[in-house]
């Protein structure tokens, strides 16, 4: 079994109109704003969320994303967006969950991972910077 997330926020949210395809779905490149919401809500929970990082002096890009769509949103559905912090030690790997307000049902299962880069070099760390394990409350 699986051990509990040290982090995790929910976002609840109504599809757009604007969000959706010629076919009536939202179309797939909004997926990712979806989960960026969820990750914002995710990072106020340690106080690190992307002016924190800026200020710290390093920037964390996404530099994967993974998604699996199990059933297409539609205008008006209502839906939460469940984000998870996996993995901190060398990276942010964030596990995603849509699923229905209404009844539950699981929509999308998705991943980011993100890496710090220091602001000022622009070099890649290849271990997450200490003040992020301050703010999440671990030793480094």
């Amino acid at each position: 079994m699986k051990p509990e997330p040290l982090y995790q926020a929910e976002v609840t949210l109504e599809i757009p109109f604007h969000d959706l395809d010629p076919a009536g779905y939202v179309w797939h490149g909004h997926y990712a704003k979806y989960l960026e919401l969820a990750r914002c809500e995710l990072l106020k929970q340690f106080d690190y969320n992307y002016d924190a990082m800026t200020r710290s002096g390093f920037f964390w890009p996404v530099v994967d994303l993974q998604m699996r769509f199990i059933k297409p949103l539609r205008f008006g559905d209502r839906v939460i967006v469940h984000a998870a912090l996996e993995e901190w030690e060398y990276r942010l790997r964030i596990e995603y969950l849509i699923r229905s307000a209404t009844d539950g049902q699981r929509l999308t299962k998705a991943s980011t991972v993100q890496v710090a880069v220091n602001a000022s070099t622009g070099e890649l760390c290849l271990r997450s910077p200490d003040i992020l394990f301050e703010r999440l409350g671990v030793p480094a």
